[in-house]
C-alpha cells in the first residue's frame, strides 16, 4: 500500500522532506494529484473549509473511488460530497472520538456509510483497524446528535470557565481554593482544550445545529441557577438542582453503581500544592451541567460507547458532585452562605452567555479571537498540564 498526500502549499516544503526517504509515501503538491490518483481518499480539514476544498478537488476524484473526511460535524461534509463528488464515488466518512494526546487504542472511532457497498466498507474498516480503536457505525445524523449530546456543552464549560480566570487575572493552580478533587479536573481540563487548535471546537459548535441549542441552553441553566444564589433562594435552588440530578442520575439507573470517580483518583492529579483543608465550592459549572441535560432530556450514559476521554471525566465529577453523599447539600449551602466564589461565577455566567452568542452568530473570526486570546494567557502552563491530563485520562479509561 502506497500512501499519497498533500499540505497547504506554504507547508508542502517540510512535508516532502519530512517523508523523503520513505518509498511507501508520496507528497503531491495539492489536492488534484491525490484525487486523480488514490483509491481511498480522506479530507482531513475544518469543517469550516470543507465544502470549498472538496469543491476544489473533488472533481479531479479518480473513478469508483471511496472518499471520507474527518470533520467533527458531518452534516457540511457530506452535503460537501453530495454537491461536488462524481455519482460514481462512495462515501466513508470517519471521525476518531478523542484529542490529538490520546492513544488512539481502544478510543471510538466512528465509521458512517453513508453511500457505498459492503466490499468498500470492509476494506475501509480494515485499513483504519491499524488505529486499534473501537469502531462504532451511526449515521451523519446520529453522530452530529450524539457529538452534540457529549461534546459541545462539555467543550463550553472549560472554554467559560478558562475566560473567567483570565477575565479576574488568575491562574488557579496557584490559589488554594481550586487545588484537589474537583478542581483539578477543572484546571487541568481546561488548560488541555486551550492547548489544542481553535477550530477543533469552533467547527463542531457553529456547524452542528444539535450544539447550538445545548450550548444556549447552558448558558440559560449558568444564569438562572446564579441568579438564584444571588438572590439567596436556597429552597429554589435546592429544588431544581435535586430534581435534575434525580432525573440524570437516579432514572438512568445509577443508583447503587460505583462511582466512576474516587477521592483519591480525584485528588491524584493536581498542577497545585494541595491545601490541608479543602475549600468550599458551590461549583456552579457542574450544577449548570446537570440542570443542561436534564432540560434537554440528555442521559449522559446512553452515550458511553461514543463518549470521549473529557467527556467521561466531566461526567465522572459530576456524578460524583451528585452521589457523594452529604456533598451536594454541601455545595447548596456554599451558594447561598458563602460568597468566597462570587466574583469567579459572575464572570463565568458572563463567559458562558459570550460564548453562547458567538456559536448563535455563527461567527468563527470571533471564536477564533476569543479562544486564542485565552490561549496566549495559559500557555506557559500547557506542558506541565498536558502531562499531567495524559496521566488523568489514563486512569478514567481503565475505569470506564
Amino acid at each position: 500500500m502506497v500512501i499519497h498526500a498533500c499540505d497547504r502549499p506554504d507547508r508542502s516544503g517540510a512535508l516532502k522532506d519530512e517523508f523523503l526517504d520513505n518509498e511507501r509515501v508520496v507528497i503531491f503538491e495539492d489536492g488534484y494529484g491525490v484525487s486523480r490518483s488514490s483509491d481511498y481518499i480522506i479530507y482531513s480539514v475544518e469543517a469550516e473549509n470543507i465544502d470549498r476544498i472538496v469543491a476544489e478537488y473533488g472533481r479531479a476524484t479518480k473513478k469508483n473511488a471511496i472518499v471520507g473526511g474527518q470533520t467533527s460535524c458531518k452534516a457540511p461534509e457530506i452535503a460537501a460530497f453530495e454537491r461536488h463528488l462524481p455519482s460514481d464515488t462512495e462515501i466513508i466518512s470517519c471521525h476518531s472520538l478523542h484529542g490529538p494526546n490520546v492513544d488512539p487504542k481502544g478510543q471510538p472511532l466512528v465509521l458512517i456509510r453513508h453511500r457505498a457497498s459492503q466490499k468498500s466498507f470492509d476494506l475501509v474498516s480494515n485499513v483504519l483497524s491499524c488505529l486499534g480503536s473501537e469502531h462504532v457505525h451511526l449515521t451523519a445524523e446520529a453522530h452530529d446528535r450524539i457529538t452534540a449530546d457529549t461534546q459541545a456543552v462539555t467543550h463550553a464549560a472549560f472554554l467559560s470557565m478558562g475566560t473567567a480566570w483570565q477575565a479576574n487575572n488568575q491562574f488557579p493552580w496557584e490559589m488554594t481554593r481550586y487545588v484537589g478533587g474537583i478542581e483539578n479536573v477543572k484546571c487541568n481540563i481546561t488548560l488541555r482544550i486551550y492547548s489544542n487548535k481553535w477550530h477543533v471546537y469552533a467547527g463542531l459548535a457553529i456547524l452542528n445545529p444539535s450544539a447550538k441549542q445545548q450550548i444556549r441552553q447552558y448558558a440559560e441553566s449558568v444564569t438562572d441557577l446564579f441568579k438564584l444564589m444571588l438572590g439567596g433562594h436556597k429552597s429554589e435552588l435546592g429544588r431544581r438542582v435535586k430534581t435534575a440530578g434525580e432525573a440524570v442520575f437516579t432514572a438512568a439507573g445509577r443508583r447503587g453503581e460505583p462511582l466512576l470517580l474516587s477521592d483519591e483518583v480525584l485528588d491524584r492529579f493536581s498542577l497545585g500544592n494541595a491545601p490541608k483543608e479543602r475549600t468550599p465550592n458551590n461549583h456552579l459549572s457542574l450544577l449548570a451541567m446537570v440542570d443542561c441535560w436534564w432540560k434537554l432530556g440528555i442521559v449522559p450514559y446512553d452515550h458511553m460507547i461514543c463518549s470521549t476521554p473529557l467527556f467521561r471525566l466531566w461526567l465522572g465529577v459530576t456524578e460524583y458532585l451528585f452521589r457523594e453523599p452529604g456533598l451536594l447539600d454541601e455545595v447548596i449551602n456554599t451558594a447561598i452562605e458563602d460568597s468566597t466564589f462570587r466574583s469567579d461565577d459572575l464572570e463565568f455566567t458572563f463567559a458562558a452567555r459570550g460564548w453562547s452568542d458567538c456559536v448563535s452568530f455563527g461567527d468563527f473570526s470571533s471564536y477564533r479571537d476569543r479562544f486564542e486570546q485565552i490561549q496566549s494567557y495559559f500557555a506557559p502552563r500547557f506542558p506541565e498540564a498536558t502531562r499531567v491530563g495524559n496521566e488523568m485520562i489514563k486512569v478514567i479509561l481503565e475505569k470506564t
